[in-house]
């Protein structure tokens, strides 16, 4: 059955889960493009997972290049209703050191021209965005690490750049003094889109490397990266089998009715075709 209420968006260095039984492949064409590959749906720990991998398997898709409105899309016509992301990120911290994890609660978007919204064309809807980390999710991830004997830290500003070049070392300091903690390239517009779907979404970051503002790493490089990397997604492995047995069914949080009060036109001015293309986000709403 191509279904699943919980799905794991895989970054650098996560391109499969092992471990999954009852595997079958979905390639899913959405109003949007093209998702970065196929989903592949399986069972683990007796729950049915989607699985997409972000940046397609064997790494081809650039950060800025990303098709985060079908890869959200086609989750949501999945029925998917929370996404894990797992992600590489820098530190911003002295105390967050690689290959530790983050469970971040915050968000700040430094990212230029990425399409960050379903809507428009007829269509204005404002969600509420204040906690961008689904609560809940974020506790249950943060409960498996501490399970998992790996070190967590709970909490954090999570500061999405453009990219793909890394900061330079102005930019890492000034970031730093705005009270970001950790540092990537994904986390928007996924967060967004995923909010705008009523999907709850939560991170385990994995730290790779201290960024360029530390004496000690005057420089990031992907040698560098990618040795922390293989220590921190076995880790998130861990995590994963640990935290999705322990996914609440019933979703209490704002997450799942984030559409309920944000539509701002008028139903009557909604262009057919524009109710049409988006009835997966709106059909119960408009009917």
């Amino acid at each position: 059955m191509r279904e699943a209420k919980i799905a794991v968006i895989g970054g650098s260095g996560l391109y499969e889960i092992e471990g999954l039984s009852e595997v079958e492949e979905a390639n899913i064409t959405t109003p949007f493009g093209e998702p970065s590959d196929a989903i592949i749906l399986g069972t683990l720990e007796g729950v049915r997972v989607a699985f997409l991998p972000r940046h397609g398997r064997g790494h081809r898709v650039s950060p800025g290049e990303l098709p985060a409105k079908a890869n959200i899309y086609a989750l949501k016509s999945l029925g998917v209703e929370r996404i894990i992301s797992v992600t590489a990120v820098g530190s911003l911290k002295e105390d967050i050191k690689p290959p530790g994890l983050v469970i971040p609660d915050q968000l700040i978007d430094r990212t230029r021209g990425r399409d960050s919204t379903f809507f428009g064309g007829g269509i204005v809807i404002h969600i509420a965005f204040a906690e961008p980390f689904c609560p809940v999710l974020s506790q249950v991830l943060f409960k498996a690490a501490t399970k998992a004997r790996t070190e967590v830290h709970k909490g954090g500003v999570h500061l999405a750049m453009e990219g793909p070049q890394f900061s330079t070392r102005a930019e890492s300091m000034l970031y730093r003094s705005w009270g970001a903690d950790i540092i990537s390239m994904t986390a928007s517009p996924e967060a967004k889109l995923a909010r705008e779907a009523e999907i709850c979404y939560a991170t385990i970051a994995i730290v790779t490397d201290l960024d360029c503002w530390h004496p000690a790493y005057a420089w990031v490089t992907t040698e560098m990266i990618f040795e922390n990397l293989l220590k921190g997604v076995e880790a998130a492995k861990r995590v994963l089998k640990l935290a999705i047995p322990k996914v609440p069914r019933k979703r209490d949080c704002v997450c799942a009715s984030a559409l309920k009060d944000a539509i701002a036109t008028s139903r009557e001015c909604i262009p057919p075709e524009a109710k049409e293309k988006l009835k997966l986000l709106l059909g119960k709403y408009l009917g």
